[in-house]
């Protein structure tokens, strides 16, 4: 089982031919209504990638509250413990411009009273596995981290959106997923002097012994775990946006983990669900499923 503690948002996606730049506004044509969320999206795709996922989060009162679980829902993640909280249901507004780039601006609303206390009614043990992202409280991603630990299962972290790691959530940590910019975040508050993806991830690795993994975009990416270094290219993909690719990754490695697959297969499946996603418009409905997963591992890797 896979528990994700995290944000269930709505997305608003417009499309513009640019990204704009301080102070400026930058017109587009429309814009789509989406259920998304670091949470939401990262449960999803460890289901649509074959786990049996649990969902731990807080919604709103209102009808946003609908459209973010829609998805969910329908694929059969387990929406029992998520709650209803006096607060709207957060939102995320994306820009995404002609060449699949995007900028965010995240509201947190019921995001923000989230509680990790629901863990204590889930029957944890060794196979399991918690899945944590930066858009809740981190006290409660701590509590949560070690409540999973102390049950014998594993934790990941996704050091997304960035910001500096608290100590305490480290040390419970068995896996580490940062892009590129994460990681330079990650290496400046461990006042670490290295800046290279790769030498940061071994830092991790060896020094923390906590598995790291970059993610590089379309160059793919590296990881090192128990002081072996894996790299691996991106699948070839023709790029629509690139919204939900990086929790596409994070959530199909985790489902790959669960799933009895060493830490290269889950690498694999992780790479071959974010290249898919990019080619779909939209967070959770570009979120590929285990068959398209398991289709380009063959093509790619195998």
């Amino acid at each position: 089982m896979i528990v994700v503690f995290g944000s269930l948002n709505v997305d608003l996606v417009t499309q513009v031919e640019r990204l704009p730049g301080a102070g400026e506004t930058v017109m587009g044509p429309g814009y789509v209504l989406h259920p998304g969320g670091k949470g939401a999206n990262q449960a999803l795709a460890a289901r649509r990638a074959g786990a049996e996922v649990v969902l731990l989060g807080a919604v709103g009162l209102d009808a946003f509250a609908g459209i973010a679980l829609s998805l969910l829902e329908a694929d059969g993640v387990d929406l029992s413990h998520v709650a209803q909280a006096e607060a709207p249901t957060g939102a995320a507004f994306i820009a995404v411009d002609a060449a699949g780039s995007n900028q965010i601006v995240v509201a947190a609303g019921a995001n923000a009273l989230a509680r990790a206390e629901a863990l204590a009614g889930l029957p944890l043990g060794e196979g399991d596995v918690l899945l944590l992202q930066r858009e809740v409280p981190e006290a409660e991603c701590l509590a949560g981290a070690r409540r999973m630990k102390r049950a014998g299962g594993r934790v990941i972290l996704n050091l997304a959106p960035a910001g500096p790691p608290d100590e305490d959530l480290l040390a419970c940590l068995d896996v580490l997923v940062v892009n590129e910019h994460e990681a330079l975040v990650l290496a400046q508050s461990l006042g670490w002097p290295e800046r290279e993806p790769d030498e940061i991830a071994r830092r991790c690795d060896a020094g923390r012994g906590i598995a790291c993994i970059v993610t590089l975009g379309a160059e793919g990416a590296v990881g090192w775990h128990g002081g072996i270094r894996r790299r691996l290219a991106a699948p070839v993909v023709a790029v629509v946006d690139t919204v939900a690719a990086g929790d596409s990754f994070t959530g199909a490695f985790a489902a790959a983990l669960s799933a009895g697959y060493g830490f290269s297969g889950a690498l694999q499946r992780g790479l071959a669900a974010g290249s898919l996603a990019c080619t779909v418009a939209g967070a959770q409905p570009s979120v590929p499923r285990r068959e398209a997963i398991e289709a380009l591992v063959g093509q790619s890797f195998l």
